[in-house]
């Protein structure tokens, strides 16, 4: 590949891992700075749940992430401004713990997934209070493996904090430019970039979908609480469940169908075997019967004959 083309050639992480994210190319098998360090050892032991907040709450397939938002931004301007991109369900403007102020992020649930991705596609970018903001997903439910900026993890960041972290919409992975270290990677666990399945730069990524059998079920309502959302974490949609139930009483029902077909079949067959019997013998008893009925009057006139006979003699 020319160094032309991989200067728009990039990649984009489908799960998180702290070491490739503090990687401007996804190819780094140390820790650059402290805080990657740190997310690291958050993954390592564990300690970091992500379903374990309970103000984390609705379908994280209709949540969007908005960042970069005014501190002076609030609710009621917020919900205005999402509003233009569907039916906003909740919202959640994320405060500091003591002093209540705006932290200037917050997470937007709509009603239905369409709506979701069309703030996704077209809020990015956009301004609120004079303020530009980013969109993204909820990657703290949907991606695997997510460490937040406060444990030394998140994505994007601004230059001048000196902790950008790669992979994400606004700051992906570029395509390698050297040697890709395979085996350090796999020993970490950490995926290697995907030769030849480079995107543009300029293509935004598309959020991760729900796996369910009927797409066109946009009005799912999804109940959180931590058993279920681990559960759908780990795509275990109960809609799969509920068709596989759907088609095994459609083959029950097929089944009991056929079944019921053969034996009127056969039932029908054998009335018809009957009837034909019954018919057959009806008419060999008319004959015999004719017959019986020929042979008397036969008799009856060779019996007359002879006096007719003698009766023309005289």
């Amino acid at each position: 590949m020319s160094s032309s083309s991989n200067v728009n050639s990039v990649f984009y992480a489908e799960s998180y891992h702290p070491i490739q994210a503090g990687s401007i190319d996804g190819t780094d098998v140390l820790p650059h700075d402290n805080a990657v360090y740190r997310a690291f050892l958050c993954t390592n032991s564990g300690l970091y749940d992500p379903f374990g907040d309970p103000k984390v709450i609705g379908d994280p397939y209709c949540t969007i992430f908005v960042g970069r938002l005014s501190h002076s931004s609030t609710e009621e301007t917020l919900r205005q401004a999402m509003s233009r991109y569907g039916r906003v369900k909740n919202l959640r403007l994320v405060r500091h713990i003591v002093t209540g102020a705006s932290r200037g992020y917050a997470f937007v649930e709509f009603e239905t997934e369409r709506e979701m991705r069309r703030a996704y596609k077209d809020a990015h970018h956009t301004f609120i209070d004079d303020s530009e903001i980013i969109v993204d997903y909820n990657r703290q439910q949907l991606m695997p493996g997510w460490i937040p900026r406060r444990l030394g993890g998140g994505l994007g960041g601004r230059k001048e904090s000196g902790q950008l972290r790669f992979g994400g919409r606004e700051r992906p992975f570029r395509a390698p430019l050297r040697q890709i270290p395979f085996d350090d990677l796999k020993r970490l666990g950490i995926p290697p970039p995907l030769e030849g399945r480079y995107v543009s730069r300029f293509e935004a990524p598309s959020p991760p979908r729900r796996k369910r059998v009927s797409a066109d079920r946009e009005d799912y309502s999804y109940k959180h609480d931590e058993e279920t959302s681990r559960d759908y974490h780990l795509e275990r949609s109960p809609s799969l469940e509920q068709s596989s139930d759907r088609r095994r009483r459609s083959r029950d029902r097929h089944d009991r169908s056929s079944k019921h077909h053969k034996r009127s079949r056969h039932s029908h067959r054998d009335e018809k075997k009957s009837n034909s019997r019954d018919h057959s013998g009806v008419v060999g008893s008319m004959d015999r019967s004719s017959s019986r009925q020929r042979g008397r009057y036969s008799h009856e006139s060779e019996r007359w004959s002879p006096r007719r006979n003698s009766l023309s003699d005289d």
